[in-house]
């Protein structure tokens, strides 16, 4: 965590200080969202769209809820098709398509995992309008999930779902750059589900449903082998020291789950997308290391036989697809 986004959580008092700062930013966002809602300036595709997204800067767990819901729809008949920003992305180009296949560095480590894990066609550009018009190319898609975009507003949305990161909410309650909010938490009053990321301690919508993210398997990265954290075989590995690498927006998620799984681990916080190097993931001793999927995608050509990550399945009560359904068909959308 950076040293703005440890004001955010921790509430730092000299963070106020960007506080006019914080009210542009909050003019142009209202202005902006005004502009487009209700207005023929706003693309609407001839697919479904639902935007999954969040009102906070930094990571809540967008991605695998994204992979989830795209499990969800295809056992439902759908043929998803996913659009991202891409961040750290670097293609020739764009629209530009992502496949299992793609270099990391070309993709950006959340769309890799996304099409790595759910196999439908996945399209990043900054521009959320022309990656959709993209995938409407695509015969295989009938309804389009963004990964993160519900600001932006150029793009009509069927369903919108917020996810929320449920250990550290909003934190101090400011908008950018004086604290973490996007938008002001009003806006989850608009929207067609709010998720939130674990357990919380913080007032949320009563409509809000759980999400958990729960440790599955310890995977090789070398080789691709797997163990079931619940493997009898796991004990000679969890009964070690290991050093715990994360690179992600909240990395103490990602520590508690491990400490859940019977190790003791050596923390490493490194900031969210961060370009790992072989020297980053190497340590003086021969313990092994894990780190999470994100960032295991990006250490495959940098790894040795100490080199696991922890792969993490998102976990929601059924009403969360029924909510779904129900709104995909008030709109008139059927697989």
């Amino acid at each position: 965590m950076n040293k703005l986004s440890d004001a955010w959580y921790k509430n730092r008092r000299w963070v106020h200080c960007l506080r006019p700062l914080s009210a542009i930013f909050g003019a142009v966002s209202t202005l902006r969202r005004s502009t487009y809602r209700n207005s023929a300036k706003a693309y609407t595709s001839r697919h479904p769209v639902i935007v999954i997204g969040n009102i906070t800067a930094g990571g809540t767990g967008k991605t695998p809820l994204v992979i989830y819901l795209a499990r969800e729809l295809q056992a439902l008949g759908y043929r998803p098709g996913i659009v991202s920003r891409g961040y750290g992305a670097k293609p020739q180009g764009y629209p530009f398509a992502v496949t299992p296949e793609t270099d990391f560095r070309e993709a950006g480590e959340e769309p890799l995992m996304i099409a790595l894990n759910t196999g439908c066609p996945v399209i990043i550009d900054p521009d959320r309008v022309a990656a959709v018009q993209e995938l409407e190319k695509h015969d295989d898609c009938n309804i389009i999930i963004s990964d993160d975009g519900m600001q932006h507003y150029r793009l009509n949305r069927t369903l919108e779902i917020a996810v929320i990161d449920g250990q550290r909410g909003f934190g101090n309650g400011l908008l950018l750059p004086a604290g973490p909010l996007r938008e002001k938490p009003r806006r989850l009053d608009s929207v067609d589900l709010v998720v939130c990321n674990g357990p919380s301690r913080h007032a949320l919508p009563a409509q809000a449903l759980r999400m958990d993210l729960e440790a599955t398997q310890l995977v090789h990265l070398p080789d691709g082998r797997s163990l079931s954290v619940h493997d009898a075989f796991l004990s000679t590995l969890t009964a070690k020291k290991v050093h715990a690498v994360a690179g992600i927006g909240n990395p103490e998620r990602f520590f508690n789950s491990l400490c859940a799984c019977g190790f003791d681990i050596i923390t490493h916080i490194f900031r969210d997308h961060h370009p790992f190097t072989a020297q980053d993931i190497t340590f003086a001793d021969d313990l092994d290391v894990v780190m999470t999927e994100k960032d295991a995608v990006k250490c495959l050509q940098i790894c040795d036989e100490r080199h696991w990550y922890l792969k993490v399945e998102a976990r929601l009560p059924d009403t969360f697809m029924q909510r779904v359904r129900a709104g995909l068909e008030a709109a008139g959308v059927n697989p």
